[in-house]
């Protein structure tokens, strides 16, 4: 018998971002690169073997795969549950729930002026 094969998850579905070591400019496939006119869903592999950093100059190899940056955490089935939130990106949610305790403390400390 073989294992079924394990399913991937948006986040692993999606093409990886990659960060230059140099200067941090994070090249998104979503985004492409305006500056070099590179369109929007290119591939870091597929980029010309002479491009560079928009940046700071630094040639591909400076640059190190960190990933999807814009794809929901979960699995495709999933994300018409929980209210929309699983339709989130992981930087959404985050600005969700650390947006909500803020508003949370700043509820509580209007609750000093109720003099």
């Amino acid at each position: 018998m073989s294992e079924a094969a394990k399913e991937k998850t948006l986040a692993e579905q999606a093409p990886p971002s990659y960060e230059c070591r140099s200067c941090g400019y994070t090249y998104a496939p979503s985004k492409g690169d305006s500056k070099t006119n590179i369109a929007p869903g290119t591939l870091f592999t597929d980029l010309p073997s002479n491009w560079r950093c928009p940046v700071c100059g630094a040639s591909r190899t400076a640059f190190v795969n960190i990933g999807a940056q814009d794809a929901p955490s979960g699995f495709a089935e999933n994300l018409e549950f929980g209210f929309g939130v699983n339709k989130l990106t992981p930087g959404q949610k985050n600005l969700l729930i650390f947006g909500a305790l803020a508003l949370g403390v700043l509820f509580f400390f209007s609750l000093y002026g109720l003099n």
